[in-house]
């Protein structure tokens, strides 16, 4: 759901429909969870990761950056290779947000994107990840189609691997947006998911996407499929590129419903991996 990069009135305007919307849609699939050992070793093949064992700056050749007030009336300031933001320590990155003047922003954080570095069309995209906690924390793990510069969003396609908002810190949710389906107009699907305090150990977080659907994981648990139902490109835009975000938001429509409590600063998203995998024929 982050990816409204382009629609602020809507962003700001969708609070209340999101809210309603999101649990009708998550108590319908929440009733076919299933279970899974996703096996990547014995069923995809490795073809793309970052396992941030280098401290320092992000990987330049990996990732870059979005920068500045972005989207969805967030109260972050993104900024651009800051180590107080973005940094690889101890075989992990971090991605922190601070209680900080920069920039006429009272709070900073990161969001690391492979825009413009690596894209991809289908896989397994898996990422281990220790979340923040705190009322108006707001991390995601998703992707945009790499053509939104060209049809702008939902049409560009959005996958939403991993979201979690702080006032509601032990649920995380998986969603697609697409020009029929998305949040504006209260037609998202997806689902959510309950798990004991993910912001005190790391947990995987994955999505499977194929041609006729996309399988959303945490730990190997299954709890939504999206499937391709042939309705063409407003339904289904996951037949082109997409890649690859983490970022911390803090506040805004969705994360910022209940405010944001200034005592939980700082807070860190700590992302132990990052990997995808094509699927072995």
């Amino acid at each position: 759901m982050p990816g409204v990069r382009y629609i602020f009135l809507a962003a700001i305007l969708f609070t209340g429909a999101f809210a309603a919307g999101q649990s009708g849609d998550s108590a319908a699939i929440e009733s076919s969870i299933g279970l899974r050992d996703p096996g990547p070793e014995d069923d995809w093949r490795l073809v793309w990761s970052d396992e941030f064992d280098v401290d320092g700056l992000p990987d330049t050749s990996r990732w870059t950056y979005e920068e500045g007030f972005l989207r969805n009336n967030e109260a972050q300031y993104y900024t651009r290779a800051r180590r107080e933001n973005a940094r690889v320590e101890g075989g992990h990155l971090i991605i922190e947000a601070r209680k900080e003047p920069y920039r006429g922003a009272e709070i900073t954080s990161a969001s690391l994107t492979t825009q413009g570095r690596a894209a991809w069309t289908y896989g397994r995209i898996e990422v281990r990840a220790k979340l923040p906690t705190g009322r108006g924390t707001w991390p995601a793990i998703w992707m945009l189609g790499t053509n939104i510069t060209e049809v702008d969003w939902p049409a560009c396609g959005e996958i939403d691997i991993m979201e979690n908002v702080g006032f509601d810190p032990d649920r995380v949710h998986s969603y697609v947006h697409t020009a029929a389906f998305n949040h504006v107009i209260g037609t998202q699907k997806g689902s959510s998911l309950i798990i004991e305090r993910p912001y005190d150990d790391f947990h995987i977080y994955a999505a499977e996407w194929y041609q006729d659907r996309i399988d959303f994981f945490v730990d190997g648990r299954k709890h939504f499929t999206f499937e391709n139902t042939g309705g063409g490109p407003d339904e289904w835009p996951f037949d082109e590129p997409h890649y690859l975000i983490l970022n911390l938001a803090i506040g805004g429509g969705w994360g910022g419903q209940e405010g944001i409590d200034d005592s939980i600063f700082p807070q860190q998203y700590v992302i132990d991996y990052v990997r995808i995998y094509k699927r072995i024929d």
